[in-house]
């Protein structure tokens, strides 16, 4: 079997022929990835007795803006329409212009009101509302308006005269959102990465750690590509750790915070056992799921296996759509509980039950994958028909997730982090022997979304978009 070995100094990609097709493809589509032919065999990523051989390396350029992709579904499912009642409440909307010479948008009186965005009801330094909003009367009524050059000053009928900078009227046009048709799939903000392909996403650990503008770049390969390599990374847990922190602060569970283990079960879980694990994803028994999970391998003697598994869990659930929709809105509409109840002091189960395919309400946007039949609990609360539904669409689910063209098999050596979207990568690995030892630890959604929508869109485009649910690529709440 051939193996591809990746260089420490990420020299730019050479051969002496063409590009291979997947590659140049992914080249014109995103410069994300770059692809490396070299001579290092303690950094490589290499395949022990798997189907396919993976190296990865990391990008050599940084690209001028952000990666922009069109998410996976009809364009005419995304595009918002507005539908006011105007005939029944006319007398209860304000039109202003959107720009000094732009469109109108209308707007609730009293919704705008409370909304203003001068110092006196927004404070200036942590964007937080000053103003009581049960204060300002109910049949509260514009007047004067007087266009400025960066905004909308509004005289109100209680006194105040308030401020709309066109930036924020521009996001904040009172509408509602089409619905989305039974026959069409959407998928959040997504590219699929194909397992065949010798070069995935991968960066470097000093740039990254030194960088903003590779910070940003490692997180877009995330939020794209559902996961990403990171090469060079010392070979000690106080590096894994603060390669974790350059994101945000580790989010702590029954498990620790920071992880740095064996094999040992000193957590009653198959996780702590040398036993294979097939593709599912972590936190299926918590409420809210932690959003991103690394992986960084410090040590494996006397013994060989562990290869890693991954699963692209939003492709899987695109084909078994295509295959029989009945099965997808199954798995998206009956929900399952959960369960870590291993140790003695633990038995955590979430708040509700969830379903394989969690929906976002407002978009209707594929958005979180809930599989793990290792922590699935035994589910009272149906219906023999609904069992037949469910237990017929997860097998369904689960014969395509077990196919060999949709799993990405690596064999992890130290000083190569793995880090994959919980919310969207299934993840497994082969039976091993020996002595492993592995570091990582988990990131809330939250803190990633923060720090990914701040580099990708800057905070002031984040601050003009609070509260806007448009589903437009340019809203930084849209990529979730």
């Amino acid at each position: 079997m051939s193996r591809i070995s990746i260089s420490g100094a990420f020299a730019p990609f050479k051969n002496s022929g063409t590009l291979p097709s997947s590659l140049a493809a992914s080249r014109r589509s995103s410069s994300i990835i770059l692809g490396a032919v070299c001579q290092n065999p303690r950094l490589r990523l290499s395949s022990h007795r798997l189907p396919a051989v993976t190296s990865t390396r990391a990008n050599s350029s940084i690209p001028e803006r952000p990666f922009r992709e069109t998410p996976m579904v009809a364009k005419n499912a995304l595009e918002p329409f507005v539908d006011f009642d105007i005939e029944e409440h006319k007398d209860q909307y304000v039109s202003l212009r959107k720009a000094p010479d732009g469109p109108i948008g209308l707007y609730g009186k009293f919704w705008l009101r409370e909304n203003c965005q001068c110092s006196k009801c927004i404070h200036p330094d942590t964007r937080q509302r000053i103003v009581d909003t049960f204060s300002i009367p109910k049949n509260i009524r514009t007047g004067k308006v007087e266009y400025v050059e960066d905004g909308v000053e509004l005289q109100w009928s209680d006194g105040h005269r308030g401020f709309y900078p066109f930036s924020w009227l521009g996001f904040h046009a009172n509408g509602k959102k089409k619905p989305m048709e039974p026959h069409m799939m959407a998928i959040r903000f997504h590219k699929h990465h194909d397992p065949s392909s010798p070069f995935p996403p991968a960066v470097s650990y000093t740039n990254v750690m030194s960088d903003d503008r590779a910070l940003w770049r490692w997180l877009e390969a995330i939020q794209v590509y559902g996961f990403c390599f990171v090469q060079g990374v010392p070979v000690d847990p106080e590096s894994t750790k603060s390669l974790l922190e350059r994101i945000a602060f580790i989010r702590h569970t029954h498990y620790g915070g920071f992880w740095d283990f064996t094999s040992d079960l000193t957590f009653k879980d198959t996780a702590y056992t040398t036993e294979g694990l097939g593709a599912h994803t972590d936190n299926t028994y918590f409420t809210d799921p932690a959003r991103l999970q690394l992986f960084h391998l410090l040590s494996h003697t006397d013994g060989d296996g562990g290869a890693s598994l991954l699963v692209d869990g939003f492709h899987a659930a695109k084909l078994l759509f295509v295959k029989n929709r009945e099965y997808f809105h199954t798995l998206a509409e009956i929900p399952q509980p959960f369960h870590a109840s291993g140790n003695e002091d633990t038995s955590i189960q979430p708040a509700a039950q969830a379903p394989v395919f969690g929906l976002h309400p407002q978009h209707q946007r594929l958005f979180q994958i809930r599989w793990n039949n290792y922590d699935r609990a035994a589910k009272t609360d149906w219906n023999m028909a609904e069992q037949i539904k469910w237990y017929e669409a997860a097998r369904a689910f689960n014969d395509i997730i077990h196919r060999q063209q949709l799993q990405l098999w690596t064999q992890l050596e130290p000083g190569t982090a793995l880090i994959f979207d919980n919310w969207r990568m299934l993840h497994g690995r082969s039976e091993f022997t020996g002595k492993r030892r592995m570091c990582g630890g988990y990131i809330n959604n939250d803190d990633f979304l923060s720090k990914y929508r701040l580099l990708e869109f800057g905070r002031q485009k984040v601050l003009d978009n609070l509260g806007n649910n448009t589903p437009l690529s340019y809203n930084p709440n849209f990529r979730y």
